[in-house]
């Protein structure tokens, strides 16, 4: 909620009136008070509240009347009722119509405030939520999407978009797990090669022999078993883009190979006579210190001046924090929908738990743990009993070292 919470209270009895909104004022909220429930009614059509404390019995319209109106027109507005006549037949009604909390008189101003405080979180909760919704809905709209709110990762997208057409090698850096294939299919997709393919390719899955037969293809009788012609990726991904993950990983005669490609942009077939020219996109990421693989002499200077035309250095997760939120969401949303499970929120405990993990995984860490939270769960929430065992230990750690946690239904404007 932006602001201070904003409050509605109704009741008939003047000095009861008076009480509450002195009381509610003096703890910092905004509160309008009526002595009506017509009064209320025309105040909930026109405003929007976050907290409505209504007594039940009241002339004309009574406060169950009031909150069927309000869940009718606010579904995240939570209401208070408070009465004199304290029977459990009204309790009930009022609880199934969606009342928060059922408070008789006269009441303790003690436990008023706890529960107006702790109703308020709720509806935090419920508008934080939503709002994470209807920015993962805004993101939904690119093929590929990066989720994200953080200014750094805002940047390089905007960067990535505005290098897309210019068909110029790309190298991204950055640590395991922080999205660099992502990049590369963001950049692929705001392209001029949209259209075309866009292929992968894991250089440390290969041995040299292997990686040059999978890039180049050969001629039918190059080698024993080369019973047909066969493509290589490069020719297959002619008019698209070839990703090359993990590029450091890369032999070095296979890395002489690949620098004339760059320069010649044509190459043989394993066997072959005939030079084949093909017109592709070259993104390669690599999660290593490039520079030391260098100054090691384990990366050619002249292949990383080649590809680095254009580079992006992805921060890890940890970096990110108010991205993990969103994340969550989009992930819970993801899993929840695959398993056929009814799981819609996280849990305050479970998300500053979330909030303040460091990640040595990165992105795909907090994806395998939302996945198997989900899997878990048999309610409509995550809770701290669905996170790893191992995970979990972590928060005695923090808050032994006294980690300032972080609030995860705070705005997310930045301020983190």
């Amino acid at each position: 909620m932006e602001g201070r919470p904003k409050i509605l209270v109704v009741d008939d009895e003047k000095l009861t009136l008076k009480n509450l909104k002195h009381v509610l004022t003096k703890e910092g909220y905004e509160v309008k008070a009526v002595d009506s429930g017509a009064s209320a009614l025309q105040l909930i059509n026109d405003e929007e509240f976050d907290l409505v404390i209504t007594d039940l019995k009241m002339e004309s319209l009574s406060g169950l009347d009031i909150l069927e109106k309000c869940k009718e027109l606010h579904p995240d507005i939570e209401v208070i009722v408070i009465t004199a006549y304290g029977s459990i037949d009204t309790a009930i009604q009022a609880m199934k119509l969606g009342a928060y909390h059922y408070i008789t008189k006269p009441f303790r101003l003690d436990e008023l405030r706890l529960v107006v405080k702790e109703a308020l979180e709720k509806v935090r909760i419920k508008k934080e939520n939503r709002r994470l919704k209807e920015e993962l809905e805004r993101i939904k709209g690119d093929k590929v999407q990066i989720i994200t709110q953080n200014p750094t990762m805002k940047k390089i997208l905007e960067l990535a978009r505005q290098i897309a057409p210019t068909d110029c090698p790309v190298l991204i850096l950055g640590e395991t797990g922080t999205g660099k294939e992502l990049l590369a299919r963001y950049i692929h997709q705001h392209s001029n090669r949209r259209d075309k393919i866009f292929l992968a390719v894991n250089c440390g899955a290969f041995t040299e022999e292997l990686l040059a037969n999978e890039l180049f293809g050969h001629e039918k009788g190059a080698y024993t078993g080369a019973t047909s012609t066969k493509r290589g990726l490069l020719e297959v991904a002619d008019g698209g883009t070839l990703f090359f993950d993990e590029i450091t990983e890369m032999s070095q005669a296979m890395q002489v190979k690949f620098l004339r490609f760059l320069q010649e942009k044509e190459f043989f077939r394993l066997g072959g006579t005939e030079p084949i020219r093909v017109d592709v996109r070259i993104i390669a990421a690599t999660n290593r210190d490039i520079k030391k693989e260098i100054e090691r002499g384990r990366f050619r200077e002249d292949l990383y001046y080649r590809l680095n035309v254009m580079t992006f250095t992805l921060p890890p997760l940890a970096e990110r924090k108010e991205d993990i939120p969103l994340l969550c969401y989009h992930f819970l949303n993801r899993y929840a929908k695959e398993m056929n499970k009814d799981v819609k929120e996280i849990s305050e405990d479970a998300m500053e738990l979330l909030m303040n993990y460091d990640y040595p995984g990165n992105v795909r860490e907090l994806e395998n743990i939302i996945a198997r939270a989900v899997a878990l769960t048999n309610t409509s929430r995550i809770e701290l009993s669905h996170l790893p065992e191992d995970f979990k230990r972590f928060k005695i750690i923090t808050f032994r070292k006294k980690t300032v946690p972080f609030s995860p239904w705070r705005s997310w404007n930045g301020n983190t």
